[in-house]
């Protein structure tokens, strides 16, 4: 399920994948105000099989318990083909974010000061593609963006109303959503302006065919399983403009994966992501960490992804300084 944007977490306790069944204990105990556990869990990738199967990895959740793979931890949260269970997993996710409120702090877990930095590091990001993926970088056209997870409208706000003509947010916290509106109505121009507000999950979400410019994904992706991941990418793809594009924009485990048995969701690990986007028929067009954010969260890193496959840069020397005279030392 998409859900608002799930804190970052601090991390002090570590842990690490010794061998296959084993992760160290961790050397702190958790600490675990509301929405936030403080933690950093070092864990190793194993194999990666074929695309059609989920990642060998390890990993840990909040409590401490160990797994040997995400196959493992998946068949205890949501069970094989049992749709009840998976079904209060995403029951359980919503009402956690219906206890935190609708506010820019609330969202981000009492970390609202790094909202600029977050959006700094986004809004470099989301010009360069612009310039290089829209034709003359969107200006003279009607750019539509979809921010999924949207919460309390704080990327629209700050970022995507300023540079699309419409904003289409996403969100299934019926709070976050009504605080979205009321955050919005003064916000952009007649031009620039959020359109709909659509209160249902991510993973239940069909976009509009062929609508999108751009759509978002920030701090919400982890609360889907693997499966409605790709499911949800797979119904997605359709729905951008030729050229158009995904940013997702995710807290990053060092290996492996991080289960928070709170508000149901997984931090995943670059390998991990990047083994689904393969699964969904997505191909990595660029990537860059977030910068200036508090060194005690997880690290934070944006994917550009596209349907259509990116041209390849072939780097050639420059002759021209390879014959400049070299200095004798």
């Amino acid at each position: 399920m998409s859900l608002s944007l799930y804190s970052p977490f601090v991390a002090t306790g570590h842990f690490h994948c010794n061998h296959r069944n084993h992760i160290s204990p961790p050397s702190t105990a958790f600490a675990s105000p509301p929405s936030l556990y403080q933690r950093r869990r070092e864990r190793r990738i194993f194999s990666a099989r074929s695309l059609d199967f989920p990642m060998e990895v390890c990993g840990v959740d909040s409590e401490g318990k160990e797994f040997s793979s995400a196959q493992e931890m998946w068949r205890e949260e949501i069970g094989e083909g049992d749709e009840t269970k998976k079904t209060q997993w995403y029951r359980d996710g919503v009402s956690y974010w219906e206890g935190v409120e609708a506010s820019v702090d609330g969202v981000l877990g009492g970390y609202g000061h790094v909202n600029d930095a977050d959006i700094i590091g986004s809004e470099v990001f989301l010009k360069t593609l612009m310039q290089e993926r829209l034709v003359n970088g969107g200006t003279n056209q009607h750019l539509v963006a979809l921010d999924c997870g949207s919460g309390v409208g704080r990327i629209t706000k700050n970022l995507l109303i300023r540079y699309f003509n419409e904003v289409d947010l996403l969100e299934p916290v019926a709070q976050f959503l009504d605080a979205a509106r009321e955050n919005l109505a003064s916000a952009g121009s007649e031009t620039h302006k959020a359109t709909n507000f659509f209160c249902v999950p991510l993973q239940e979400f069909t976009p509009a065919a062929g609508r999108y410019d751009i759509i978002w994904v920030q701090w919400c992706i982890g609360h889907l399983t693997d499966d409605d991941f790709v499911s949800f990418f797979n119904r997605a793809k359709g729905c951008l403009k030729p050229r158009g594009f995904f940013v997702v924009k995710e807290n990053l485990a060092k290996n492996g994966f991080v289960l928070d048995k709170e508000d149901r969701s997984i931090t995943r690990s670059d390998p991990y992501f990047k083994q689904l986007f393969r699964r969904c028929g997505l191909h990595l067009y660029k990537t860059k960490d977030q910068k200036g954010l508090p060194q005690e969260l997880f690290a934070v890193r944006m994917y550009a992804l596209t349907v259509d496959i990116p041209p390849k840069v072939h780097k050639t020397r420059s002759k021209t300084r390879g014959n400049r005279p070299q200095i004798i030392k």
